[in-house]
């Protein structure tokens, strides 16, 4: 059964159920990561817009609304880093 916050922007409910929760920054950002990773190859950019406007007039003091503005002004959502990339100091 699909979750009833689900749209093409957030598939899986994950960012709109973040929204519905008590939770702090870095709770957001976490959610956030783990969209960003099933998103990836899909025009985030685009996505993230969408997902801005969606929620600015109603959870605009939110903590995920601010991970949300966070991410455009970085330019690209994160992107995991695996193998000796995450292992590399400096």
């Amino acid at each position: 059964m699909p979750l009833h916050n689900t749209s093409p922007d957030d598939p899986r409910g994950l960012i709109a159920e973040a929204f519905e929760m008590d939770i702090g920054a870095q709770d957001c950002r976490s959610i956030f990561f783990d969209w960003a990773l099933a998103e990836a190859g899909s025009d985030q950019i685009a996505k993230l817009d969408r997902l801005i406007d969606r929620f600015r007039g109603t959870h605009s003091d939110h903590p995920m609304f601010a991970v949300l503005i966070e991410s455009k002004r970085e330019g690209a959502a994160p992107h995991r880093r695996g193998g000796h990339a995450a292992r590399a100091v400096g």
